[in-house]
This record gives structure tokens, sequence and C-alpha cells, in this order.
């Protein structure tokens, strides 16, 4: 049965966020069920060559049930999959970057529908707003996402759209460690834009996401990765802001997350 519960009583919550490892979320609005980014089964890698950089899952992820909506932050194989997709059903809606959607529709999804940063839709009362987020190399998605179970924001490299506008919300998902490369810099910048988006957005919780799960990489990018910060500093930092709740996250357990006002303080 997927998901398990957390120790933390589900039933008075709402909104859920369960956790997948890597970038993969399963996010429940009330009944309405949103799956983030997947990779569920088989390597991963970024081009052909796996001598470079390859992703393994050392446990393969369950399938979950019963989806409502399928989003895509970006077009790289670590959001968009293809083997993990190919597990989805074709007539699940998919909104998603311009650059996931062209994979979606090669991958034979019927319903989907591409949103630039500024662009929004609402499906099933949740209202979809596409954020400008990591430029890998084009600019990709981040996503803020409003329903009356409660509003979330999600961006899953650390970049902070200057469009966003400072309000408050009940929760953020946000990798917050900065990984990057010799010369080329962090292309993970969560460290960096952590203080930020806690001062922005004021959020109820921050979830830790992008570098954790149970995924091994090899190859010779993988030895060269630079990591600064650790998930105990950012809960250190989160608990300074006050009145905010720090998860770092275990695959397959949801979190319950309160519903606060748009616009109410702590």
């Amino acid at each position: 049965m997927w998901p398990e519960t957390g120790a933390r009583d589900l039933a008075d919550s709402a909104l859920t966020a369960t956790y997948l490892g890597a970038n993969g979320w399963l996010l429940a609005f009330g009944s309405l069920r949103v799956l983030v980014d997947p990779w569920f089964t088989e390597p991963l890698s970024f081009g052909p060559i796996d001598w470079l950089l390859k992703g393994e899952l050392a446990t393969p992820q369950p399938v979950p049930e019963a989806l409502d909506l399928l989003l895509l932050s970006q077009g790289l194989p670590d959001h968009c999959h293809p083997p993990s997709l190919a597990l989805l059903p074709k007539e699940l809606p998919v909104v998603a970057s311009p650059t996931a959607a062209r994979k979606a529709q090669q991958l034979g999804f019927s319903q989907v529908t591409p949103l630039r940063p500024g662009e929004s839709l609402e499906h099933g009362g949740l209202v979809i707003t596409a954020t400008a987020g990591a430029a890998v190399p084009q600019i990709e998605n981040g996503w803020l996402l409003d329903h009356p179970a409660g509003s979330l924001y999600l961006e899953p490299h650390g970049f902070l759209s200057a469009e966003l506008p400072s309000r408050r919300l009940s929760a953020v998902i946000t990798p917050v460690i900065d990984v990057g490369l010799p010369l080329a810099g962090a292309f993970v910048r969560g460290r960096s834009a952590l203080p930020e988006l806690l001062e922005r957005l004021q959020p109820a919780a921050v979830l830790a996401s992008t570098t954790g799960g149970d995924v091994r990489f090899s190859g010779l990018l993988a030895g060269a990765l630079q990591v600064a910060g650790t998930p105990e500093e950012a809960a250190q930092l989160v608990a300074r802001a006050g009145g905010c709740r720090f998860i770092d996250p275990v695959p397959g357990v949801a979190y319950g997350l309160d519903p606060v006002e748009a616009g109410s303080s702590r």
C-alpha cells in the first residue's frame, strides 16, 4: 500500500507530501493526487555516455495509484525519466515545462499542457503557476501551487525567481545543499537560496529535496562534485526563522502540512 503514514496524524491534514527520492514527490491536495518528477526504476544517465554520470536506485520505487496529474519541472532525465514515465497511464493529464512537455508527447501522453514561467492554469481546484527555475541550459520551471487545502512552492535546483512575490505558504520543497563542479559553479543552490526562501515565502514547513533517497551516482563527474551545506545546518537556519518546521523526508512517508492563509503572518 502506498504511501505509508508517518507518526504525524494525517486525519486532520488535507495537504500531504510524500518523498519518492531524488526529485520525485507525491502531493495530495485533499483528494487530488499530483505526481512530480518521478524516478521509479532503471538507471538514469545524462546523455548516451554512462561513464560520465550515471544514477542508480538501490530499490525500485512503487508507482502510486489513482493519480490525477503529472507535473514535470524539466526535460532532463532526472525529472523526465523515460523508463519511469513509461509505467504511467498515457491518459494521465500532464502539466510541464515546454521541454518536458515535448518529451511527454513523444512518450505518448495524450493530455499535455506546456506552461512557461508566468503562465497559470487550474486543474481540479489546484491553481498551477509556472515560475522561472534553473537554466540547464534553457530556463526550466519551478511551481507555485495553490489549493484550498494549502499552498506550496517547489523548485528542484534552488533557483528563486525574482518575479515571485512575497507571501505566506504552507510549505516549500527545495534542496538545502549546494552542489557544483569545479569551474562550472553550483547547479544546485539549495544552501544559498534557503535564507531568501524563508524571508520571502515565510513557509510553515520546509521539506528538503533533490539530493535525498536511496540513490547512488557513479561516473567521472560524480567524483568531481563539490557539496556545501548539510541538512543539519539547514535545520538550524529554519529553526532561527521561527514558527517554521524543517523536514528531512524519509522516502515513502506521507507528511501532513498545515494550510495557511495567504498574507498571514507568523
